[in-house]
């Protein structure tokens, strides 16, 4: 079918828009790159956007040679492993029962959850209930507290629920228990859902900093982005250049070339570009994922 001149402006609008939209979408993390791989004092200057004036590698040697950043580039991974396993399988397995007709008070048990999605005791109770549970200045503090999400529940639940009955009835009658249905018939067919699902845990665990802030003094158990929010707000490079003593200044001229905002953006690139290649192998189960669990009735 040929379209008509005004067709083909309208589409040709569309796309400029489109294109115009992923660029202001883009070009933050770009110029966040580009400041990376530059000379910190030539970034002072200002003017650096689209390339690199003075090629450097200096901000990634200092990031990679600095034993704290590195611990917690280690911490963030483990929790993201530890918590998205975690928190996916007992909220698969707190949907899998709330999704069955037979389970006694289930309705209450599904509003109880749902008032915990618009309601909470605030800051001040949380922190009392963590220190009374231990958790404080512990790993498990930063993984324990998130375990249930209820809106990931629901979706489960959703999803459990368009599952053909005669399945799990079928699998009964060769003797299955229900814990059996569970990891060899419903979790198997819910791969899309776990891996949407899984893929949204593991990004808030990964992105989480304020978490660790609150509860953690230990310096040991930060995760990366909490010493990269520390990096950004106390300019910690900047406090070390200007408390060394004279016979550290010689190995600091070195770093001259460091400064603390293009410390910061190569932090930033380090602490995210991991979690970025995770999308790729996932993206395909966002669409079938989300709406099979969440629009099925």
């Amino acid at each position: 079918m040929r379209l008509s001149s005004g067709d083909r402006l309208f589409i040709g609008s569309i796309y400029v828009f489109l294109v115009l939209l992923a660029f202001v979408a883009f070009y933050p993390f770009w110029n966040a790159a580009v400041i990376s791989f530059n000379s910190g004092t030539d970034t002072m200057q200002g003017g650096v956007t689209f390339w690199p004036r003075e090629f450097t590698l200096e901000n990634y040697k200092v990031v990679f040679k600095d034993e704290r950043l590195i611990d917690g580039f280690i911490i963030s991974i483990f929790r993201t492993i530890v918590g998205t396993l975690l928190s996916v399988m007992a909220t698969a397995i707190l949907a899998y029962g709330i999704s069955k007709p037979q389970l006694s008070g289930r309705n209450v048990y599904m509003v109880l959850c749902i008032i915990t999605m618009y309601f909470s005791g605030g800051l001040i109770p949380s922190y009392l209930l963590i220190r009374e549970l231990g958790l404080m200045n512990t790993f498990w503090v930063m993984v324990v507290p998130g375990i249930i999400n209820v809106w990931n529940m629901i979706i489960f639940r959703t999803f459990f629920r368009g599952i053909p009955a005669g399945l799990e009835e079928s699998a009964r009658i060769d003797g299955s228990s229900n814990w059996g249905v569970l990891f060899r018939i419903v979790l198997p067919l819910s791969g899309p859902v776990i891996a949407t699902l899984s893929l949204f845990t593991a990004v808030y665990h990964w992105n989480d900093w304020f978490a660790p802030s609150i509860y953690i003094s230990n310096t040991d158990l930060l995760p990366i982005q909490t010493k990269l929010q520390q990096i950004l707000n106390a300019n910690i490079m900047l406090e070390q250049m200007q408390n060394v003593d004279a016979a550290a200044q010689g190995r600091m001229s070195a770093m001259r070339a460091v400064t603390t905002k293009s410390l910061s953006m190569a932090t930033m690139m380090v602490a995210t570009i991991p979690i970025l290649l995770v999308y790729p192998f996932v993206q395909k189960y966002f669409v079938k994922g989300v709406l099979i669990g969440s629009l099925k009735e």
